[in-house]
């Protein structure tokens, strides 16, 4: 009776034992279940804080502005909805002031950089040219934009122009050089004439003539997009 006796309690034991284990077991699970899930909501959150939209500045004239445009048409509006249409998620900075020359957009250069633009685009000096400024000057404003953006580490797009003829063909040579010597003097990407596919074309501008109608900034958007698209990607992988 004695050897029974003591063999239940011992199998008594063993049964309480496997208990206690079991609880602690279903515990730790539990445990380990609630802090997996937190981590989840922490990793999620901490991403989600750290998915902000690629900022991208557009300094330009009244070509950026959307002179004559619903705000929706103008130029910044068109390219973010086509930007995002493609995958990315881009804010699109409208920095164009209408009548601006490449001196003004330098001079407010401080101003367009408060809202701290990852990437520019530079559209400037198409009314250097309607008004027969000096090339000299034109480069040297764009020359010191361009320095000023990468320094405070903007990866830029310039956006190039093309002077009208009234001016003879030495002006216009001179001007026309000013983009691509600066975009290979700066190591920046060059789109080389801001109203390709749409300057002369009535069915694409305004009645003045110069300035694009909401199909004419479409078009331009289609063309300029790829070469945004390529300035906001090589951001991300560096």
């Amino acid at each position: 009776m004695g050897t029974g006796n003591g063999r239940a309690a011992a199998t008594a034991r063993r049964g309480t034992t496997g208990n206690r284990y079991a609880l602690r077991r279903r515990h730790f699970n539990r445990a380990v279940t609630v802090l997996s899930a937190m981590a989840l909501i922490l990793l999620a959150d901490y991403g989600g804080a750290r998915a902000e939209p690629v900022r991208l500045l557009v300094l330009g004239d009244s070509l950026a502005a959307g002179y004559g445009l619903a705000p929706e048409d103008a130029f910044p509006a068109r390219l973010e909805r086509r930007l995002r249409r493609d995958g990315l998620d881009v804010r699109v900075l409208n920095g164009g002031v209408s009548g601006d020359t490449s001196a003004g957009g330098r001079a407010r250069l401080d101003w367009a950089l408060a809202d701290r633009p990852q990437a520019a685009i530079v559209e400037l000096g198409a009314n250097d040219a309607l008004r027969g400024l000096d090339p000299a000057m034109t480069r040297a404003n764009l020359d010191a934009v361009i320095a000023r953006l990468k320094r405070e580490g903007v990866r830029v797009l310039l956006a190039g122009m093309l002077a009208p003829p009234n001016f003879g063909r030495d002006y216009e040579r001179a001007f026309n050089a000013v983009y691509p010597a600066l975009a290979r003097r700066h190591g920046v990407a060059l789109y080389p004439f801001f109203l390709d596919g749409v300057a002369t074309d009535p069915a694409l501008n305004q009645p003045d003539g110069i300035h694009p109608n909401a199909r004419g900034v479409a078009e331009i958007v289609d063309r300029i997009a790829p070469y945004v698209a390529r300035l906001i990607r090589a951001g991300q992988r560096g």
